[in-house]
């Protein structure tokens, strides 16, 4: 029973990141607080415990959609945290040793490196999303994070085992064959992961999400809310995470539309609510389409081509769709011009 109990205050203590805190009170040096490891002993249970009082208030004012919101990004978590993220370290650690000999420079930690690193960083978590929405096979491993139909922090949560070492190798690799130092990525991976939770705040803590003039300078909230958005406007946009001058460069920038109210979730139609379609639903289509296709070429494309991307054309892709959408809505303007 002691074990039991043990078991519970470990994993409490873990989930909300507060060993260091509690160590350093004990140890009653508060100067160490000025440290980094003292900074992330204090920012770092922030996230978890907006969670809650995000729980919270769901509980209370969302009552008939509560389980619904939070079930996959629940079994997800639980599964993931026994597998996912231990193979994710090892990628990190693996990738660091086998590349960091082939790096173009050799970066210290000042902060106008910072600032290169933190840029270089975006470019592989760009190339890491983008992918992951291009390609069949890896969007398999991101739709769990899309799956579900609202926006909440407990959505962070909310990815297949896989997708964290998919996501750690490209950038990681990225990141480190540029020049950007071991130990500054671990600040800037401290960052990115810890603003990249916060943006998926729902409108039931934060209503609009731009944040003012900062609207302009990073990705927020609201434009992370039109990421996860399955409108044709809004398909495969804003794969930044804090920086948004990557999607600015390759054209992927979004911003949110207050004619255009976000519907979240993916266009495959799936079980309402089921953590396993979430979960395996993609894997599952995708492993038909393979099988049914004609030809190894075919075979092969299914697996690399985009989401969407059919041998016979009969469906289409999400460029495609929002291609189209934007063609429809330009002729509306064009003929007020040719009015005029």
């Amino acid at each position: 029973m002691l074990d039991f109990f043990d078991g519970v205050y470990n994993w409490v203590i873990d989930f909300f990141g507060i060993g260091q805190f509690i160590k350093t009170i004990s140890s009653g040096n508060y100067n160490a607080f000025l440290s980094y490891d003292g900074i992330v002993s204090i920012i770092g249970p922030l996230f978890p415990i907006v969670l809650i009082v995000e729980l919270v208030v769901a509980l209370i004012f969302l009552k008939p959609k509560f389980a619904s919101n939070y079930k996959i990004p629940f079994f997800s978590y639980v599964l993931n945290a026994f597998i996912g993220r231990y193979i994710s370290i090892a990628a990190f650690v693996f990738c660091i040793g086998l590349f960091e000999k082939h790096a173009i420079l050799k970066t210290t930690f000042t902060w106008y490196w910072f600032i290169y690193g933190y840029i270089v960083w975006e470019f592989g978590h760009f190339i890491y999303h983008y992918f992951g929405h291009k390609v069949r096979l890896f969007w398999c491993l991101h739709s769990t994070h899309h799956a579900p139909e609202g926006m909440n922090l407990s959505i962070s949560y909310a990815h297949f085992f896989l997708e964290g070492p998919y996501a750690d190798v490209i950038r990681t690799t990225v990141c480190i064959l540029l020049g950007v130092s071991p130990a500054m990525l671990v600040v800037i991976m401290f960052i990115d992961g810890f603003w990249g939770g916060f943006i998926h705040i729902g409108e039931g803590m934060i209503k609009n999400g731009k944040m003012g003039f900062l609207q302009k300078f990073i990705l927020t909230p609201s434009h992370h809310r039109v990421h996860h958005a399955k409108n044709p406007l809004y398909m495969d946009t804003n794969f930044c995470n804090l920086l948004n001058i990557w999607d600015r460069v390759f054209g992927t920038y979004q911003p949110e539309n207050k004619n255009v109210e976000i519907q979240y979730g993916i266009t495959r139609k799936m079980r309402p609510n089921s953590f396993i379609d979430s979960y395996f639903g993609e894997i599952g289509a995708l492993a038909r389409d393979v099988y049914k296709a004609p030809g190894i070429k075919n075979k092969i494309l299914y697996i690399f081509m985009p989401p969407g991307w059919s041998h016979d054309g009969k469906h289409q892709t999400a460029s495609v769709v929002r291609g189209e959408y934007l063609k429809k809505e330009q002729k509306p303007k064009e003929r007020v011009l040719e009015q005029v």
